[in-house]
């Protein structure tokens, strides 16, 4: 057949749809361009999960709205506004994973999972779903990689998940982690301060944002998150937690902190950083690299939050990475994953007849534990080695109808273009030898 004229293929051209959909603001899809990147964090993950004694949990993506609502105390405004609800036409009113840590412990109350193991240690990778303003270093959707210990108020236990946070980074590679970490004191101690910072905020109250001053009655702590310059000016001056700490979390804290630095652990006190919501407590810390401004990495203790669930107050102790983070803060710091590649063969079809045997023997390949590539879209025998060029293969197995029909396959050498004919029985058997030289 000769070539399709030139008006002909720019008509067709013409005709092609394009997608007209795009990721949503905020989401962002895992490309296989990508893979290497997750492949490490997970690979990693799994392993310092398995050196620290972690067990492996998954929460559903949808849980009831209300245990979200309900356990946010005085952030409960923020919470419902950024919480995605779902509409199923029923009674229940249901939301989107919004905080993994909440539904662990749901978990962990719910399947009795004391009984399990006490204290119980836990890992898990899952998505978390918000409805926020855009703003650089915030996605509606991004990934934690969570570590979780429930059952235990011991301060070893805040300092084992900020060395698994710690180790986990290590093995990344990341160059000059910080780990900046403060105390958010207790139910005995928190009152005393609360009131000292919300004096001090009334006392400058024109020159808060208006988002914090709405907070100011509500949710004082929220303050010290703001980002605004003024608001970052009046944190700079305001009363610190630590001159109010009782004795016990006091002592905690100071436990920590001997933790950290007898593992030679970075770090820094950062005396504003607490949690926003109620059942935040004691030790709170992140991590930060110096190429970003936001955290890749955090953690604190929430030994309240269980009493949200009509349960006791049971001690509990969290480390999150934010994986999409973390890849970013790689790639700044231009760490390539580089990842251990096995070698591979590349299995040339030729011809419709072929095709059928060659996927069987393909399949004796993979089962054997050879990772095979192939192209059949490719018709033509050189656009098929092409192929195998391009992908860096060394070894190419070549059927076509007269292998078929004698039993055999060709293999071929890639880098000197040798060629051997051999049993197509023995295929494992040759290919493993080769592979092996």
């Amino acid at each position: 057949m000769g070539k399709e004229p030139k008006s002909q293929v720019k008509k067709a051209q013409k005709n092609v749809k394009t997608c007209t959909f795009s990721t949503v603001e905020g989401m962002a899809d895992i490309l296989p361009k990508d893979q290497d990147w997750w492949k490490l964090v997970w690979q990693l993950g799994y392993a310092t999960s398995e050196l620290h004694d972690f067990n492996f949990i998954e929460t559903p993506l949808i849980e009831e709205a209300g245990m979200f609502e309900e356990t946010a105390g005085v952030a409960k405004e923020f919470v419902e506004k950024h919480l995605f609800l779902l509409k199923t036409g029923e009674k229940e009113k249901i939301a989107l994973s919004f905080c993994p840590k909440i539904s662990v412990l749901r978990s962990y109350l719910e399947h009795r999972l004391a009984y399990f193991a006490s204290p119980l240690k836990v890992f898990y990778i899952l998505p978390v779903l918000k409805k926020i303003r855009m703003k650089e270093g915030n996605l509606r959707e991004s990934h934690e990689w969570g570590f979780q210990i429930i059952g235990e108020g011991d301060p070893i236990y805040d300092g084992e998940i900020i060395l698994a946070v710690s180790d986990f980074l290590k093995g990344l590679k990341l160059k000059q982690p910080m780990l900046k970490i403060n105390s958010g004191g207790c139910r005995v101690c928190r009152p005393a301060f609360r009131q000292k910072i919300k004096t001090y905020y009334r006392n400058e109250r024109e020159r808060l944002c208006k988002t914090c001053e709405r907070n100011l009655e509500t949710n004082v702590f929220a303050l010290l998150h703001c980002e605004e310059t003024k608001c970052k000016e009046l944190m700079a001056e305001a009363p610190i937690i630590l001159d109010y700490l009782c004795q016990n979390c006091n002592n905690h804290f100071k436990s920590v902190l001997e933790l950290v630095e007898d593992n030679d652990i970075a770090y820094e006190p950062d005396s504003h950083l607490l949690p926003v919501n109620d059942y935040g407590m004691r030790t709170t810390f992140e991590c930060y690299v110096p190429e970003l401004p936001f955290p890749i990495a955090s953690g604190c203790r929430f030994d309240y939050l269980a009493e949200a669930f009509g349960a006791r107050v049971t001690p509990s102790v969290n480390g999150t990475l934010n994986i999409e983070r973390v890849i970013e803060a790689m790639k700044l710091q231009g760490l390539a994953p580089h990842p251990k590649m096995k070698p591979k063969v590349f299995f040339v079809v030729l011809g419709d007849q072929a095709k059928k045997g060659a996927l069987r023997l393909m399949n004796k390949l993979r089962s054997s534990g050879v990772a095979v590539v192939e192209v059949v879209g490719k018709k033509t025998l050189k656009a098929q080695l092409k192929s195998a060029e391009r992908m860096n293969i060394s070894l190419a197995l070549l059927l076509g109808q007269k292998e078929v029909f004698e039993g055999t396959v060709i293999v071929r050498d890639m880098t000197s273009g040798a060629q051997e004919t051999i049993l197509a029985e023995k295929i494992v058997e040759e290919v493993k030898k080769r592979m092996n030289k």
